[in-house]
């Protein structure tokens, strides 16, 4: 697997897995889960944008980052 920059802080990915009870995490862990977490996020950006644009705005909102965050959410 080869390694690329990671969208978040991998310190910050390995302590959210340590709080969910893990009290080992492997490098490979944190890696996968950064860029998982990354795709997902891009995805939910993407929509926000699509919806703010949709309602005539070029700012994306809170509501519209929610509002494109329901998938995952369920």
């Amino acid at each position: 697997m080869t390694k690329s920059k990671t969208p978040f802080a991998n310190a910050r990915v390995e302590k959210s897995i340590r709080a969910a009870g893990a009290t080992r995490v492997s490098a490979d862990a944190v890696y996968v889960l950064n860029e998982l977490l990354g795709d997902v996020a891009s995805d939910i950006n993407g929509m926000a944008v699509d919806i703010a644009r949709h309602t005539g705005r070029v700012t994306v909102k809170g509501d519209d980052i929610k509002l494109a965050s329901q998938k995952y959410l369920k």
